[in-house]
């Protein structure tokens, strides 16, 4: 080894789902929306003023984060928003994990929490999911310098009641608690009602899923005055524009359109029990999914048999190789054209 890379900081990696070229793919691997953002969020992009692009954009995001508080009926304060929800929570890894004491968050869960874990070189734990893959409040009762909830859970789909979440805050008063809400729209509960209890409460979320936006890298968090500004004073440290003039604009524009929103959310929740009752039908094993992805395992053949055998026939979906779930595959749930063809692949294979 070079002497000068001693000093290189090391690391593995998050390995996102791949994001395949090639044409007529039908890519079920990364969770995005299969329909259209709304058209207001379209009509902002496409009026946007190129002419000052040339300029900064508002550092606070302030267009942006003044709807986001009052679509969600938060104060003044309690709302800041980053470049995708991974940009928000990493940041809050940063700001809010600042001792010895390990964070806690589950074995099975969003593989970025470790590897944020490690270049910031924070200590943790990973209390182990139970045979049904849910997380037990009970794990969380211990002393930790912080708490981390996929709430629903990912990849395995599966949400925890806010009496859960209440129970491990109740035990917690002393460290931060941050529940990653980027499934909540599709089903699952969400903890905002819980925000003006719980001054150590942090809710973070995402605009890529729910609402057809993962291009634009929206994300953002909510809780106690306190909590964001502390947030805004290390995001102002490292990056002090973190989105667009572009993004800003389309962001608040996409909370304009409720209806359309919400017609969105129903045809993929309508197409993911549709495919779920398919799946099970071809001998597969499906958990009960408060997401827009199926996490299902075949009774006879493996994971990694089937994930090649989808991405030779051009469907990508995810498998992961961690030990409590190499025989599970991860599916987006995609148009219903786009599930039609994925079940009748799998009746080629099967």
């Amino acid at each position: 080894m070079k002497k000068w890379e001693e000093n290189i900081r090391q690391v593995t990696p998050y390995v996102p789902g791949e994001q395949p070229q090639e044409e007529n793919i039908i890519k079920l691997n990364t969770n995005e929306n299969p329909y259209p953002p709304t058209r207001k969020a379209v009509e902002a992009y496409l009026t946007t003023d190129f002419t000052k692009l040339g300029l900064y954009p508002d550092p606070t995001a302030s267009e942006l984060v003044g709807a986001l508080e009052k679509y969600y009926g938060l104060e003044e304060g309690q709302v800041t928003v980053g470049a995708g929800s991974d940009d928000v929570l990493s940041l809050s890894f940063l700001t809010f994990f600042n001792s010895d004491k390990p964070i806690l968050f589950p074995d099975v869960t969003y593989s970025f929490y470790p590897v944020w874990a490690e270049v910031y070189r924070i200590p943790y734990e990973c209390p182990p999911l139970d045979k049904d893959f849910r997380i037990r409040p009970e794990d969380y009762k211990k002393e930790n310098g912080g708490i981390v909830i996929a709430n629903p859970n990912a990849p395995t789909s599966l949400g925890m009641a806010s009496s859960e979440i209440e129970e491990i805050l109740q035990a917690n008063p002393d460290v931060i608690v941050i529940v990653d809400e980027a499934y909540v729209d599709f089903g699952g509960e969400s903890m905002l009602p819980l925000l003006s209890r719980y001054e150590n409460l942090l809710i973070v979320r995402t605009y890529s899923k729910s609402r057809s936006l993962a291009g634009m890298r929206i994300g953002f968090a909510m809780g106690s005055k306190e909590l964001i500004q502390a947030l805004r004073n290390v995001q102002a440290s490292i990056n002090s524009y973190p989105l667009t003039r572009e993004t800003i604009r389309v962001g608040s524009a996409a909370l304009e359109d409720e209806e359309m929103f919400q017609k969105n959310l129903k045809r993929v929740l309508h197409t993911r029990e549709w495919a779920k009752k398919e799946l099970e039908q071809r001998g597969f094993l499906v958990l009960d999914s408060q997401t827009n992805f199926l996490f299902a395992r075949h009774e006879r053949v493996s994971g990694q048999r089937l994930f090649e055998k989808l991405r030779d026939r051009g469907i990508y979906v995810r498998h992961f190789n961690g030990e409590r779930i190499r025989e599970y595959l991860r599916i987006t749930v995609g148009t219903k054209e786009q599930m039609e063809r994925l079940v009748s692949t799998l009746d080629e294979l099967l």
